[in-house]
């Protein structure tokens, strides 16, 4: 495909970002409007780059016409606090009616042997196009803010050695790992004093204003 193939391919999976970002940063307000800790931090998402995407392709032998098939073009990220947020949210995605859960898969509970840790969903989402209706594959990921920091320092490594890192910098990505999944414990023996102080500092923060 030359690339204005490629931006009609990929139109539509950035109008599904955008759509499903606005729906579950909506999450977060209605909590808010509750003074109700929110299992939802914040909410990033993206299209896959072409260059991933063919990169992708290739390693999976995935061919070009059936492409669609593959689960993260589109993918969103959903942030929260504690590890016991991850599970609120799974089930809230699970009950909606804008979409189908049609694949999951829990890193958290058996993380990857690099350390990644992570909750995926994949979903079915009805986009309404001019053409009609197009039905995408989206890939949702659920994680903490330390599971977050943890695979964003992997990817940039990962880049930088072309997949192939250093063992003593795999072994000390472990180890960073298992540091921050104890980060996520201690937070998680405190959870309540830090709701109850941050709902404290959001009524504050209203009657101030």
């Amino acid at each position: 495909m030359d690339k204005k193939q490629w931006d009609q391919f990929l139109a539509p999976y950035k109008q599904a970002v955008e759509e499903l970002k606005v729906k579950l940063k909506g999450i977060r307000k209605l909590y808010e409007f509750e003074d109700d800790h929110s299992p939802v931090e914040f909410v990033t998402g993206r299209v896959k780059p072409v260059a991933s995407i063919l990169e992708k392709a290739k390693r999976k032998n995935i061919p070009m016409h059936e492409i669609e098939t593959m689960q993260d073009i589109a993918g969103l990220r959903i942030m929260c606090q504690f590890v016991e947020d991850i599970q609120v949210v799974k089930k809230m995605l699970q009950s909606r009616k804008d979409f189908v859960v049609v694949d999951k898969r829990d890193y958290i509970a058996e993380h990857k042997e690099s350390g990644y840790r992570s909750y995926h969903l994949v979903v079915l989402y009805p986009l309404q196009t001019i053409n009609g209706e197009k039905q995408l594959l989206v890939e949702i990921q659920i994680r903490t803010l330390a599971m977050n920091f943890w695979a964003t320092i992997e990817h940039s490594l990962n880049y930088k050695y072309s997949g192939n890192i250093p063992e003593k910098v795999k072994l000390r990505l472990q180890r960073a790992s298992e540091a921050a999944s104890r980060l996520d414990d201690e937070m998680s023996e405190i959870r309540g004093e830090i709701q109850e102080a941050q709902v404290a500092f959001s009524r504050k923060k209203k009657n101030d204003a």
